[in-house]
């Protein structure tokens, strides 16, 4: 028999999760709660470890389709003091391939190739234990069951309350997302300081960030410390209903906030904030380091939905290789003559218990890194930020 899989969220863990399951010949059914692939934007630029994320993508088969797409001149970062001072300029050297930047949605339509989603279908709830394996219920009163459903679906995921009561929590930071567009044309003067990477200013508990995408995008990021409903949405109330983001619909009002908060900075610095188009508040959550939960047969948990953590680089890398990693385990399994009728589904069990110690121990170390990175990257001295800088760049 073969196991009946699905994977909720076509994020970077769930597609890859599901392309290397696809390779390797074994039928997935992806599940997706978005009507389609373009029905929200699809966010910024995610730059791929050696060893992480590019991991995932050699174990599908990808990585040279992905180095035709990558930007390893986007590994580019200068630095700025609060008055606009360059404090630090690092230039990738032309075969520098550490952490290549590629865009999120050119990565997701990598990912995707020719495999099928099911769009449209939001999950509300995973029921395990049931005689015919895991019952998975979905908005629109239907429901499907599965051997092996696995949550990939981010910081709110609903299938996380199936393993774990653990919800994300506020950091005490927020990020308030903005973006350019054709800023080479349009904006010369801040694509010059933006260059082929990334510019960032860091000031007491904040920051402002702007970084390249493909085709003259740029986006801007202005990262603090305040309450959770700093600037709640007019038809949302304040509090942890937010969750994860909003869209503020009174521009000007949220621009006024942030240029009230950056008071005093390098007027260049802040002409990123002045000419932003519209903003995304993202409140930073995340799931305390230590996030493990009692195995259940049937259910496990990738990426955010498993160990939501700060956004400095690692999520998304390790949710990949996450998903590779399982995929690669259970189809190694199934490959093995042994395995036969109910007796593939205890070894599918055995694998994803296998699965879920290692990934516990490995996200438990990077959340615990990331988590003391924001306290340094948004703190009362500014000089720890651009000293983690430093840790971090190839020498």
């Amino acid at each position: 028999m073969t196991p009946r899989i699905a994977v909720i969220g076509s994020g970077p863990a769930g597609l890859s999760f599901a392309r290397v399951l696809h390779r390797h010949g074994h039928p997935v059914t992806v599940l997706e709660r978005d009507p389609s692939r373009d029905a929200r934007p699809p966010g910024g630029t995610l730059d791929l470890h050696e060893g992480l994320g590019r991991l995932a993508l050699e174990k599908a088969g990808l990585l040279a389709e992905f180095q035709e797409l990558a930007r390893p001149e986007g590994q580019a970062m200068r630095i700025l003091d609060t008055d606009g001072t360059v404090l630090r300029d690092w230039q990738p050297d032309p075969d520098e391939q550490a952490n290549p930047e590629i865009d999120r949605g050119q990565l997701r339509d990598l990912l995707l190739g020719p495999m099928d989603v099911a769009w449209g279908r939001a999950v509300t709830e995973v029921v395990p234990g049931g005689g015919d394996g895991v019952l998975v219920r979905f908005a629109d009163g239907r429901q499907e069951t599965f051997d092996l459903v696995v949550g990939a679906d981010g910081a709110w995921s609903r299938v996380r309350p199936a393993l774990s009561s653990v919800t994300p929590q506020y950091t005490g930071v927020t990020l308030v997302e903005s973006s350019l567009d054709d800023i080479d044309t349009r904006h010369r003067d801040l694509a010059e300081l933006v260059g082929d990477g990334s510019v960032a200013a860091y000031g007491v508990n904040r920051s402002i960030v702007a970084q390249r995408n493909s085709d003259g995008h740029v986006k801007v990021y202005a990262k603090f410390r305040a309450p959770l409903d700093w600037h709640p949405a007019p038809d949302r109330p304040a509090g942890p209903a937010q969750r994860s983001f909003q869209e503020p619909a009174d521009v000007e009002a949220v621009r006024s906030s942030l240029l009230a908060l950056f008071d005093g900075w390098s007027p260049t610095v802040l002409e990123f904030l002045c000419r932003g188009t519209a903003f995304v508040v993202r409140p930073v959550h995340a799931h305390p380091a230590s996030h493990t939960w009692a195995h259940v047969r049937g259910v496990t948990l990738l990426g955010d939905a498993a160990h939501l953590m700060p956004p400095l680089g690692a999520g998304a890398n390790l949710a990949m290789l996450e998903g590779a990693e399982l995929a690669e385990s259970i189809a190694a399994a199934r490959s093995q003559d042994a395995l036969h009728d109910l007796d593939e589904l205890d070894e599918l069990d055995d694998v994803v218990r296998a699965f879920e110690e290692s990934m516990w121990a490995r996200a438990g170390r990077w959340a615990t890194m990331t988590l003391a990175g924001l306290e340094r990257l948004v703190s009362d001295d500014p000089s720890q930020a651009v000293a983690l800088f430093d840790d971090v760049q190839p020498s």
